[in-house]
């Protein structure tokens, strides 16, 4: 059995490798999501859409990452969280929806079928890594989703306010809520482990979006 030390170092441990993971490996530190090209430059509306579209593509469908997680996590601490998240998510995919109608086609790029085989290949990682067995792989990937998604919200966001399309406020858990619940059901180190690398699988899939869309802005140029 393992000593009450040993479990409370595994669960603090948990938290904070969970939330430097998303501070270094997440969203918010790619060039491309804080560009002038995305935010505010000649061509950011169309940008914006091209992220619109693939993301949708990534995260727009039922069942994704957190529907998935939800069944392959058997943890009773986990529970609360997980219905919060699927319920909040639910709601992000209506907005994906509503704004990728509202941006209308999909910008014209060199590479469209590369493009697409690609984030479909990713779709298909996040689906497989959401499934494991292995205990707390599911639910990392699921709370780095939640926690990165904050600063994805951004992005929708932008593109909202830049359309005058009204979208309301993302119902997800909180970072607290989130690192709280990691630091809780995080009790051994095998658990933590399993953790971080469902969550570094997940952001390292959401970086490799926002390569592929600075990618894709680069290859369209001036046109």
């Amino acid at each position: 059995m393992a000593s009450i030390a040993t479990v409370t170092q595994a669960q603090d441990g948990a938290s904070d490798l969970l939330s430097r993971l998303v501070d270094a490996e997440g969203s918010a530190g790619h060039r491309y999501i804080v560009s002038a090209d995305l935010n505010s430059g000649r061509f950011a509306t169309r940008n914006l859409a091209d992220a619109i579209h693939h993301l949708c593509t990534l995260h727009g469908r039922h069942p994704g990452v957190l529907d998935h997680a939800a069944v392959h996590t058997a943890n009773d601490g986990a529970r609360g969280w997980l219905i919060s998240a699927v319920d909040g998510f639910a709601g992000e995919r209506a907005v994906l929806a509503k704004l990728v109608v509202a941006v209308g086609p999909l910008p014209s790029t060199p590479g469209q079928a590369e493009s697409e085989s690609a984030v479909n290949g990713q779709r298909h990682a996040l689906d497989m890594l959401a499934q494991s067995d292995r205990d707390g792989c599911a639910l990392g990937a699921a709370m780095a989703l939640v926690l990165d998604w904050h600063t994805v919200r951004g992005a929708l966001d932008t593109i909202a306010n830049r359309l005058g399309v009204m979208i309301p406020d993302a119902a997800l858990p909180t970072r607290h809520e989130t690192l709280a619940v990691a630091a809780s059901v995080a009790t051994t180190s095998g658990i933590e482990r399993a953790m971080a690398f469902g969550a570094q699988q997940l952001l390292g899939q959401h970086r490799g979006l926002w390569d592929l869309l600075n990618a894709r802005q680069i290859a369209r140029g001036e046109y």
